[in-house]
Order: C-alpha cells, then structure tokens, then sequence
C-alpha cells in the first residue's frame, strides 16, 4: 500500500479526533471524519472549526465532515477509531458492514470497559473478530489534542503486532512536529494511556487540596507502580510502561492544565461534587469510568493498586479526599520496588 494514495477516515470528532484528523489533512490525505453531533458537522464544514471540542483552530479544507458513519468508513485503508471508550462497542458495531479486506483498524481511544474489561482494541478486536490481529493498531502518547493542532512538537508510540503495519502508519503519522515511534505491546501502551487518567483525577485532587510538589511527586511515582503492576499482569512488557505511552503520558496528564482528568481531580479536592463537575462540561473525563474497571479489574486479579482503589472510592462510594489520603500514608510499610514476577512488594516488620 502506498502511504501517499492512502483512503483514511477518522470516525469521532471531539477534541483528539478533530487534531488527529486535521494533523493528517494538513499533510494533504482527503479525510472523511464522522462526526455525531449535525451542528458540530455544519461548523466544521462551513466555517472549518469546531467551536465544541476544539475552539480557535481553523481545520483543513481536506476535512470533509460527515453525521454518517458509513461515509467515513467504507472503501478506506485505514480507519481511525477516536470516540469515547463507552461509545466504542457501539462504534465497532456500526462500521463493521462497512470495512473492506484491507482496512486497518488504528484506535486512538483511552479506556478499559465497565462490563467487560477489555480495552478499546480489544473491544475492537472482538466485535471485528473476523479481521487479522496485524491490521490492529493503537495510538497513545503524551499528546493533549490543542497543542497538536498548534504543532507543538509532540512524540507519540504506534503499537501493533505486525511490524510492517506499524511501519506504515508510522510514515502516514509522523510531519516535522508528530514524531512517532513504534512497538509490538498493544496491551502496555493501552494500559499505560487508560490507568494514567485514574491517576491523573488522583494529582488533581491533590492540587485542589492544595498540598505540595512532594506530594505530587510521591504520587505520580507510585501512580506508575500501580499501572506497571496491572499491566505487568496482562501481559504487557515492563519497558513499555517507562516510555512514553506510560511514563510519558503519566507526567503530562497529571501536570498539564489541558488535562481534563486533573481537573475534574482539582474540583474534586476544592469541595465540589463530582455530578456537578460533569454536568458541567461537555468533555469526557475517561479517567471517572476507567477507575470503576481498574477497581474491579485489580479486584479479579489480585494486584495491588491502593491509589486508584482510592480513586474509586471518592469518585463512587462519596469517601472525602483527606480521609483517602491519610489512609494512604498509613498503609503498612514496605520496600519500595516490587518483584516483577508476583507484583508484590514486602511488608516491613517493627
């Protein structure tokens, strides 16, 4: 396939799939992007911005919105898949009639499914279960979707079992400012790009309280240890989880001010009720629905992961955010590194 000639659809038009589908009409490919809302399609298609998700950025005229999902999905080579993690099953579902043979499959979503625990390519991969596993990919990677549309200098990981379909979507992706690299763990770069919005909502509850950088710090540290240990039991590659689809992706989600898990943890640490907090923004904070599947996940498997488990606890059972933190500093003490065969780390005797 030529990487020139390329047919691409983008199915979601929030803020990620918009810059995502703007980056590649910028590089000159005629992009079909799916959008759902029909007065985010007419903003888009008259006035080349979208007001909602993506505000003050004019979009390619090689944008050709479209409020049918058939539009943006038939006859393509590659489809990317960017639309909330509890409207994927539902996604797959609506563009499976319309794939041909060859398409590959890239999602660019971040989340783990309530019911079933699978990841967004894995709920891919088992709606579309006839297609080869190598014609799966997935994006992730430090990336906040406006400073992409801005090309601000950005470095991202393209993970898929087949080296020559990450090859190819890796030349497709990458201008002057989207570097983007590539591996075989689809399994740690999805781990590494969901749990770190559990851990994100934990930094901004600590920043709402108006506690310090060591708390911080202490946090973002042992928020990693977390992810390398659920993702260590799936499956995944331990080197995956300090690149930049974990580590990477980590610092700038519980840091950045674009961070819209930070800031539902921020508002969350000032006294607001979270109802209020979602009802009040049209984004989709992934990190609220992903701390209710690693609570059960972890649960299922046995691992050990106390900061999200709090996490889960403001967020669904109404536990104050100075109760979890004082019942955090006051776990058993331990040795701080864990053995990467169990995950498990040792208590320290008096």
């Amino acid at each position: 396939m030529d990487v020139g000639t390329c047919k691409i659809g983008v199915a979601g038009a929030g803020s990620w799939g918009t810059a995502l589908a703007n980056l590649l009409g910028n590089q000159g490919f005629k992009i079909d992007l799916w959008v759902f809302e029909k007065e985010i399609r007419d903003q888009i298609l008259v006035e080349r911005e979208n007001k909602v998700f993506l505000p003050g950025v004019r979009l390619s005229e090689n944008l050709f919105p479209t409020n049918e999902l058939r539009q943006a999905a038939a006859g393509k080579d590659v489809l990317l898949v960017v639309v909330p993690s509890h409207f994927m099953r539902e996604t797959a579902r609506g563009i499976r009639p319309h794939l041909s043979e060859k398409t590959i499959i890239v999602s660019a979503s971040k989340g783990i499914e309530n019911q079933s625990h699978l990841t967004m390519s894995g709920i891919l991969r088992e709606v579309l279960k006839e297609r080869p596993r190598g014609r799966f990919a997935v994006l992730s990677g430090p990336s906040f979707a406006r400073e992409v549309a801005l090309n601000v200098p950005t470095a991202v990981t393209l993970a898929s079992e087949s080296p020559e379909t990450a090859m190819f979507l890796q030349h497709m992706f990458a201008t002057p400012f989207f570097r983007v690299y590539t591996c075989d763990d689809i399994i740690g770069v999805e781990l590494g790009g969901a749990v770190k919005n559990v851990i994100a909502i934990a930094a901004g509850i600590v920043d709402g309280l108006g506690l310090g950088l060591n708390t911080r710090a202490a946090l973002i540290t042992r928020g990693l240890a977390e992810i390398n240990r659920l993702a260590l039991a799936l499956g995944a590659k331990p080197t995956t989880l300090a690149g930049l689809s974990g580590v990477g992706d980590l610092i700038l989600t519980c840091t950045g001010d674009l961070s819209r898990n930070h800031g539902v943890g921020k508002k969350i640490g000032q006294g607001n009720r979270l109802s209020d907090i979602l009802a009040g923004s049209k984004m989709v904070a992934e990190g609220v629905r992903t701390a209710k599947s690693v609570y059960d996940l972890s649960k299922d498997l046995g691992v050990e992961m106390p900061i999200c488990h709090e996490v889960y606890r403001i967020l669904y059972e109404d536990l104050s955010p100075t109760e979890a933190l004082y019942k955090l500093m006051t776990r058993d003490l331990k040795e701080e590194f864990y053995d990467l065969r169990t995950g498990s780390t040792k208590k320290r005797q008096p």
